[in-house]
């Protein structure tokens, strides 16, 4: 048996709204809606397909899992997403390593590092 990554759900209290946002982040479009559930179609450039649900609970503390995106100019792809409704928040380095801690409009983490890793 062989276990493949398919895609990835964002549990949310809005999927119609936070859809919007990652819409416009990743440049793709809603695949499909069943309006609690919806899924976008995986961005041109590549990657695994975003799911959000609605769930009735507000988001507590940190997110157990994030996605972290690679960007070859961080600090103008950070400015881009912040326009769309991102809010930005903390910095790290490591050697050869920088990344920047964001959240979505509903405030769910994720990153964007200097290069093609998170």
């Amino acid at each position: 048996m062989t276990l493949t990554m398919g895609m990835i759900t964002i549990d949310c209290a809005d999927p119609t709204r936070l859809a919007s946002f990652w819409t416009r982040a990743l440049g793709t479009e809603i695949d499909q809606d069943y309006g609690f559930f919806l899924t976008l179609k995986p961005p041109a450039q590549g990657g695994l397909v975003l799911g959000f649900q609605q769930v009735p609970e507000p988001r507590k503390g940190k997110n157990r899992v994030h996605i972290d995106f690679g960007a070859s100019d961080r600090k103008e792809e950070i400015a881009r997403l912040v326009a769309l409704g991102a809010a930005e928040h903390d910095t790290h380095e490591v050697p050869g390593l920088t990344w920047t801690v964001l959240t979505d409009p509903e405030g769910n983490e994720f990153c964007v590092s200097s290069g093609s890793h998170g």
